[in-house]
């Protein structure tokens, strides 16, 4: 039988019902719809979205277009090739465009920023920024110091009444710097060795000034601070240890260098400030040790530590007083604990009564002093029992505030001198202004044992009317 002899296949029900309802119009289907209880009666068939309708006709016009184009190409590899181009024209034409975008949106930024810094202190350094973001104050604690609110480093500048940008200098932190904003120098001590001085320049001496008048010396230190307290001295500091039978004196080792900018900041917090104002004042007031690299002709001061309180800034003696009020009241408790007395003078902590244990006090003590952060220095530990001279910050305190024996021997003694063979005579040492040197060591006996202050001051009258 031939192929197209043979019987066609039956087409199932499903296919026969297809088959009819693809034949037949909408409006049948509907019908049908309806008679069976599938479409609501008299209802009309909905009308295609208009988003479906556009996007149908777009299609519609592609659809002929390729149409078109496929029944017109010759040369498919030509076609293929001519198509990639024209994606890739599109492509290069749309990351030109999204180009132009992100350069504008950048350039909005950086204008923004621009001004933003121009504004206020948005950067100071790296590890020191991290809370300038963070302005305002506690108005409420620093009305109760009596200090001046201050919420932003705005208020800062003209506060101290310099532009905002002199600030930013002042306070932004390098780890090296062609210049830097301290003389450094060093001055022999009295025990050997050098003290290592870092003077601030004239416009850092003057923003730190108003940091000591407005804000440190507004805050009472504790009662057993006496250096640099106003109306307390050395004499005050020893005062309380006239009379004893011991007195037992200890040093900090590298006191300032131990305060950091991190506990000059929390300082600055806990007084009321945030966190923007308190970078800024602490910026202020500390310094890295550096050292001075030379390279290619170039001099760059080279940070070697992190900041710390500088030996020669007004600030740094309040700063201390201030951090160490905690350690004075932990050391005066235990003071009493034991029937002492207990001052400090800066670094010199002295204690006194007429029974010291010894051992026990200073093992304490140095508890204490690691607990607050410091270190006592190993060779300046001294206990002076009663039969020996005991002394307090250079002052003897054995009988009565006074200076030691052979100290007011040799003054007078050169003032003698000078009474009789002239000032240049006597000085030896060449100093530049002889006369001043005489009359500062004239006003520390003075002030020390007035008795004898008063004697020495005769002796310098007759010495500086010697022609």
């Amino acid at each position: 039988m031939p192929d197209d002899a043979k019987p066609k296949p039956e087409k199932s029900e499903k296919q026969k019902l297809w088959e009819r309802i693809s034949a037949r119009p909408d409006w049948i289907v509907v019908e049908r719809m309806r008679v069976n209880g599938f479409w609501p009666a008299g209802e009309t068939l909905p009308e295609d979205p208009p988003d479906e309708v556009k996007e149908r006709a777009a299609l519609e016009v592609e659809r002929a277009r390729l149409l078109k184009s496929a029944l017109a190409v010759q040369h498919p590899e030509q076609a293929l090739k001519a198509e990639n181009q024209r994606r890739i024209e599109v492509s290069r034409k749309k990351k030109a465009e999204r180009k132009v975008l992100r350069e504008a949106a950048a350039r909005e930024r950086r204008e923004a920023f621009i001004k933003k810094k121009r504004a206020t202190l948005v950067h100071l350094g790296l590890g020191v920024s991290g809370g300038l973001e963070k302005t305002g104050a506690d108005e409420a604690r620093l009305q109760a110091f009596e200090l001046p609110v201050l919420r932003d480093g705005n208020d800062v500048a003209a506060a101290i009444g310099i532009p905002l940008g002199e600030l930013r200098w002042l306070t932004y932190h390098r780890r090296g710097a062609p210049l830097v904003h301290y003389h450094r120098y060093d001055i022999p001590k009295k025990t050997g060795g050098a003290r290592h001085i870092s003077a601030p320049k004239g416009k850092l001496a003057r923003a730190q000034q108003w940091v000591l008048d407005a804000v440190l010396d507004k805050v009472p230190a504790s009662a057993h601070a006496h250096g640099f307290v106003r109306g307390r001295s050395v004499v005050t500091n020893a005062r309380p240890h006239v009379k004893c039978k011991s007195v037992v004196n200890l040093d900090l080792k590298d006191f300032f260098p131990t305060i950091t900018y991190r506990r000059a900041k929390g300082l600055f917090e806990h007084l009321g400030y945030g966190e923007h104002v308190a970078t800024v004042l602490a910026l202020l007031c500390t310094e890295p040790p550096r050292v001075l690299v030379e390279h290619d002709e170039r001099r760059t001061h080279v940070a070697i530590g992190e900041r710390v309180l500088p030996q020669g800034a007004c600030t740094s003696p309040a700063i201390t007083n201030l951090l160490c009020r905690r350690l004075d009241a932990r050391l005066a408790g235990l003071a009493r604990r034991l029937g002492l007395a207990y001052t400090r003078y800066a670094d010199d902590l002295t204690f006194s009564g007429d029974t010291v244990d010894e051992r026990a006090l200073l093992g304490a003590v140095r508890r204490v002093i690691a607990a607050e952060g410091f270190v006592v220095h190993p060779d300046k530990t001294r206990v002076m029992r009663k039969g020996r001279r005991q002394e307090v910050t250079g002052v003897v305190v054995n009988a009565k505030p006074s200076i030691a024996r052979e100290q007011w021997r040799s003054l007078r003694a050169v003032l003698h001198n000078c009474a009789k063979h002239g000032l240049a005579s006597q000085n030896r040492e060449q100093h530049p202004d002889f006369a001043g040197h005489l009359a500062g060591k004239v006003a520390w006996v003075r002030m020390v044992d007035p008795r004898r202050g008063a004697q020495l001051g005769l002796l310098l009258q007759r010495a500086l009317a010697r022609p």
